[in-house]
């Protein structure tokens, strides 16, 4: 299996963050939501991860840099909408560079991602949503654990056409 890090995002990857998401728009795009052309500025960047940031040290959410060997960024993996009390559940999302894409890394940051989110921060469950085209995306859930749960009909709208989620959860 790969080797890799996953690294808490921090404003001070800023230069380098917005290196990776420029490389990388036009593929990303294929199976997420366009993030628009103002997303693409280092102002904005910073202003995000100052956001991030604060949304951190509350336990809002946790976002991470994956890391090859070699150090570089090869994509992200994010425990999101955290909700405590009685629930204790957080989203995963991720997405890997393109030319990282198919080589295990979203598998095993998923995976590193998941002892967090367990042991660090004491989750009990995690879900996942894909839309229906993106088998890689259900592989890597599947490979980790997680269980199919449901389809959400036309619940997001990319590029110009209505998807189907393909929802998973994981349970600690």
């Amino acid at each position: 299996m790969v080797n890799i890090t996953i690294e808490m995002i921090s404003k001070s990857h800023a230069e380098e963050l917005l290196k990776f998401e420029k490389e990388n728009k036009n593929f990303f795009e294929e199976n997420l939501l366009p993030r628009g052309e103002g997303y693409y500025s280092l102002k904005n960047i910073k202003e995000i991860l100052e956001e991030i940031v604060m949304e951190q040290k509350e336990g809002l959410c946790y976002m991470y840099l994956i890391r090859n060997e070699s150090k570089e960024i090869v994509g992200r993996v994010n425990l999101s909408s955290i909700v405590g009390g009685p629930f204790q559940k957080a989203e995963v999302g991720y997405r890997i560079g393109e030319k990282y894409n198919g080589y295990g890394y979203a598998t095993k940051a998923v995976k590193l991602v998941l002892e967090e989110a367990f042991n660090k921060y004491n989750l009990h469950r995690i879900e996942a949503g894909t839309s229906q085209s993106n088998i890689g995306s259900q592989i890597v859930l599947i490979k980790n654990g997680f269980e199919f749960i449901g389809r959400t009909r036309h619940v997001i709208k990319i590029n110009g056409e209505w998807q189907d989620g393909i929802n998973f959860e994981k349970l600690k």
